[in-house]
Formats: C-alpha cells, sequence, structure tokens
C-alpha cells in the first residue's frame, strides 16, 4: 500500500478515509458474528456514555456480573463528542471507514482502541496469536465536498468489484441507513446526504450511488484516495 496513506499527523475538524486489512490478506470477519461483534466495539465507542446510569448499577444490588459491565463501560474510552462515523464497509479480510474528528488525534485514539479490542476479541475465539491487522491502519484526507462524496459511494458499492448489485442488500455497510431502511445513531449520514439534495435525501442517494455512468468522474475524483485492498 502506498507509504504516503500511511499518516501519522491529522488536522482538526477534517474527513479521514481509513481502511486496513488483515494480515497477508487473511480474514478479519470469518461469521456473522465477527462482523456484529466489531460493529458493536465501533457501536459502543460512539454512542454517548450514560456515566450516571452506569454509576447507579455500581450503587444498587445488581449482580456481580452486572456490575463488573457496567464497570467495564465506565472505563472504556468513549468518542461520543469527538469522533463521527459516516459511512462504513466491512468485507471478509479488510474494512473500509468514512470518519471526521473534532481534535487532531482523536482518529488515532478511536481507531487503536477498536483494533486493539477487536483483535483481542478475534485471537480469542480463533485461538491464535500475533498481529490481525497488516500493519497500521492507513488514512487518507479528505479535501472536498466531491471526494466526501464519490468516498461513499466508493465505500457502499465496495461488495461489488463487478458492478453488481450485492451492494444493495449487503448487510455490513452503512448503505441501509443512507437509503432509510434501518436507523443508526452512530451513523452520521446527515452530512452527506445534505450535499446531493434538501429534499427527497434517501432517493437521490440512492439514484446517485447506483448510477454506473460516472464511474470514471468517480476514480478521478478517488485518485489518492483510496487502494485496492
Amino acid at each position: 500500500m502506498p507509504a504516503k496513506n500511511r499518516i501519522k499527523t491529522y488536522e482538526a475538524g477534517a474527513y479521514y478515509h481509513i481502511y486496513n486489512r488483515g494480515v497477508a490478506k487473511r480474514p478479519v470477519f470469518v461469521d456473522d458474528q465477527d462482523f456484529g461483534v466489531f460493529l458493536s466495539y465501533c457501536k459502543t465507542y460512539l454512542l454517548p456514555k450514560d456515566s450516571t446510569a452506569l454509576q447507579d448499577i455500581l450503587a444498587s444490588d445488581a449482580s456481580s456480573k452486572e456490575k463488573d459491565k457496567a464497570l467495564k463501560l465506565l472505563r472504556m474510552n468513549n468518542f461520543a463528542d469527538t469522533v463521527k462515523l459516516l459511512a462504513y464497509c466491512l468485507m471478509s479480510n479488510h474494512f473500509h471507514m468514512l470518519v471526521y474528528q473534532k481534535e487532531a488525534e482523536n482518529i488515532d485514539q478511536f481507531m487503536n482502541s477498536l483494533g486493539t479490542r477487536y483483535a483481542m476479541y478475534f485471537n480469542k475465539k480463533y485461538k491464535r496469536v500475533g498481529p490481525l491487522f497488516q500493519g497500521v491502519y492507513k488514512a487518507v484526507r479528505i479535501t472536498s465536498e466531491e471526494q466526501l462524496l464519490y468516498l461513499t459511494k466508493y465505500i457502499h458499492r465496495n461488495p461489488d468489484p463487478d458492478n453488481g448489485k450485492v451492494f444493495q442488500t449487503y448487510p455490513y455497510s452503512s448503505y441501509v441507513v443512507y437509503r432509510g431502511l434501518s436507523h443508526a445513531s452512530w451513523i452520521e449520514s446527515g452530512s452527506v446526504l445534505g450535499i446531493l439534495s434538501k429534499k427527497n435525501q434517501y432517493k437521490k442517494y440512492q439514484e446517485f450511488v447506483e448510477e454506473r455512468r460516472d464511474f470514471e468522474e468517480m476514480a478521478a475524483t478517488l485518485k489518492d484516495l483510496v487502494v485496492d485492498l
């Protein structure tokens, strides 16, 4: 992968394309549970933490198991106020994410927490040791609304290398949110949907993503933002 996409210096108030794959291109998601666990970790990190409710559990006569869970959640990092996940697609051996950060180091903190936690889960489940991902995740800054828009199209069409229709029903991407078929408060789709239209946003976005005639324009716009995994 191009070294220029292995950046370690980030800018505050910026959008980034984040991606990585399994070491030696091996699977990082083997079954439905793996996909679900990764997304549940994203949700936990990105939704606001209800510290008051968790403290109430610790002070109550709840079971030791419930208290242990509440304590872990209290101690866990939370990025609800600093990171926004705009779009994602998880494939068997790699993932793509479009992320916004408020401060310069928020993405690095978020991805380190997410990657470490998921690798621990995966290695324990499959009784393996060693790195799960191929080095440190890669990141490229988005510099225009056009790039932002086309990157979500690239991400959501990722399950279809042959430009088929699999992506329309693929369960492990945020496309269902962008079509209005599912709601996820931890996915911030409004910034992208608002670029296309103020009315009938879901329909307009679906038409944009499923339009094939602009693939050359998309490729030119995203020239330095994507890489074949």
